[in-house]
C-alpha cells in the first residue's frame, strides 16, 4: 500500500520488478561454481574436446542486467576451442561446422548423416552427459533445443548452458560466436555487441534506462493484448534511448517508450549485432493489438498524472490498470 503515487512505483519495482541484489550475486556464484565443475569433469575425460575456456560467456537477459523476476534461468556458453582440421560455412543463417578425416577428437560428434559435420546436438548431448555427473545434480540435465539445461537442486532457477565455437577475423576483423540452431547444426551471435550496447545506453542514460526495460518487460508479459519477444522489445527501447534521453521521473518515460512502440511497432527493428536481420516478425494482428494496448495505457499514465497529487488514489488505480493487480493499492 502507499499513499504517493511515486513511493507505489518504488514498491512495485522493488517488490516485483528488479531482482533481489543477493540473489543476482548467488546466481553469478552458483553459475560460476557449475562452470568449474564442468571444466573438471572435462579434464578427466579423455575423449572431451579442448576447451577455449577463457571464451566462456554469459549471455541473456541475466547476463545483460535486464532480467525482471523471477529469476527462473541463467544463460551461458561453454567455449570449446576448434584445434585441428575445422572450418564453418554458411548456407543462409545456417552454418556448418566441417571437421577433417584426422581431427579424432571432434570425429566421434560428427553427424550420422553426414560424417564430416559437426552435430550441434550430439556437442549438446556432451554437455547433459557431463552435467549429470555432477554429484550435486545427478540425472538433472536434459537437452532443450540448442542448450543443456539443468534444474539447480538447491535454488529456484535453471541453467541453460550453450556450447560455442569462436570464429576466426574475418575480412573486417570481426568474429563471432556459433551456437546450435536446435536442428544439428549452427548459427552465428555475438552477445558481447549485446552486453556493450546495453550498458553503453544505460552509462550514457545515469544508469535508468535497464530499469525501463525491466518494467517494459513486465508490461509486455501482462495478459493484456499480444505478447512481442522479450529481445525485440528490450532493443526497440534501447533504439529510443540512443537518439533520446532518459527524465528525471520514471513515469514520463514510460509514457514516451510506449509512444515510441506505438510509432515503431509497425516497423523494421534491425538486429544490432547485425546478425539476424529484422527482428520484428510479429503478424499484422500482433502489432495491432499491442498499438492498441499502449494507446490506452499511454492515456491512463496521461490521466495518472494529471491526478499524482490532486487524487493519489486515482493515479495510483490507474497505474494498477496498466501494470495489474501486483501494483500497490492506495492505503
Amino acid at each position: 500500500m502507499a499513499k504517493q503515487l511515486s513511493s507505489a512505483i518504488n514498491e512495485f519495482l522493488r517488490t516485483h520488478v528488479d531482482l533481489d541484489s543477493n540473489q543476482v550475486k548467488q546466481g553469478r556464484t552458483s553459475r560460476d561454481w557449475l562452470l568449474v565443475q564442468l571444466e573438471s569433469i572435462a579434464t578427466k575425460n579423455a575423449t572431451f574436446p579442448p576447451r577455449f575456456s577463457g571464451q566462456h560467456r554469459g549471455f541473456g537477459s541475466f547476463h545483460r542486467s535486464t532480467k525482471k523476476q523471477p529469476l527462473d534461468d541463467i544463460d551461458q556458453m561453454f567455449c570449446f576451442s576448434s584445434r585441428g582440421d575445422m572450418y564453418y560455412s554458411e548456407v543462409g543463417s545456417t552454418a556448418y561446422i566441417t571437421v577433417g578425416e584426422d581431427n579424432l577428437i571432434y570425429k566421434r560428434y560428427v553427424s550420422s548423416q553426414d560424417s564430416t559435420e559437426l552435430s550441434s546436438i550430439r556437442i549438446v548431448n556432451l554437455i547433459v552427459n557431463s552435467l549429470n555427473q555432477i554429484p550435486q545434480y545427478s540425472n538433472s540435465a536434459s537437452r532443450n533445443s540448442e542448450a543443456a539445461t539443468l534444474q539447480a537442486t538447491s535454488y529456484p532457477w535453471n541453467f541453460d548452458i550453450v556450447p560455442c565455437f569462436m570464429t576466426s577475423e574475418d575480412a573486417s576483423g570481426n568474429n563471432y560466436y556459433l551456437i546450435p540452431d536446435g536442428y544439428g547444426n549452427w548459427k552465428k551471435t555475438d552477445p558481447r555487441k549485446d552486453k556493450k550496447r546495453s550498458s553503453t545506453v544505460n552509462q550514457n542514460n545515469d544508469k535508468k534506462v535497464l530499469q525501463i526495460v525491466r518494467l517494459m518487460k513486465y508490461w509486455n508479459k501482462r495478459p493484456t493484448m499480444a505478447t512481442m519477444g522479450s529481445y525485440l522489445l528490450e532493443n526497440m527501447i534501447l533504439d529510443y534511448y540512443e537518439i533520446n534521453s532518459v527524465t528525471s521521473y520514471i513515469d514520463w518515460d514510460i509514457k514516451a517508450v510506449l509512444s515510441y512502440i506505438s510509432n515503431n511497432i509497425f516497423s523494421v527493428v534491425q538486429d544490432p549485432k547485425g546478425i539476424q536481420g529484422n527482428l520484428n516478425a510479429l503478424t499484422f494482428e500482433q502489432q495491432v493489438s499491442i498499438r492498441q494496448r499502449a494507446n490506452d495505457d499511454i492515456a491512463r499514465l496521461q490521466e495518472a498524472g494529471n491526478y499524482e497529487f490532486e487524487d493519489p488514489k486515482r493515479a495510483i488505480n490507474l497505474w494498477r490498470i496498466v501494470f495489474g493487480n501486483n501494483f500497490p493499492t492506495y492505503g
